[in-house]
């Protein structure tokens, strides 16, 4: 089992997801760190976000969906399905289209 920090502040536990189980996971490609810790979108709408998520297809940074915009869900949209927490201490990652870490 996995221990993630859940939205509010909790702890939430999940199985772990094998690898190669999410089809997505094909999309997947090497992205550097994000130059800046930043919601670009946020930023150029004077919106907050809580925390932010990387999209492991072409690196742009989102905010997460406990932000009131949700732009990292938004992005996925664009078929960029996976996305990694960009959160100190955090290393997991989520597939929007499955609904699933993986």
């Amino acid at each position: 089992m996995a221990r993630v920090q859940a939205a509010g502040g909790g702890v939430m536990t999940t199985e772990p997801t094998r690898v190669g189980a999410d089809p997505h996971l094909e999309i997947v490609r090497p992205v550097p760190p994000p130059a800046r810790r930043v919601c670009a979108e946020c930023v150029q709408l004077g919106t907050p976000w809580v925390h932010l998520r990387q999209c492991l297809t072409c690196g742009q940074v989102g905010c997460c969906d406990s932000s009131p915009m949700r732009h990292a869900r938004a992005h996925a949209t664009t078929g960029h399905f996976i996305v990694r927490s960009i959160e100190p201490g955090e290393s997991w990652r989520w597939c929007y289209a499955d609904e699933q870490f993986v």
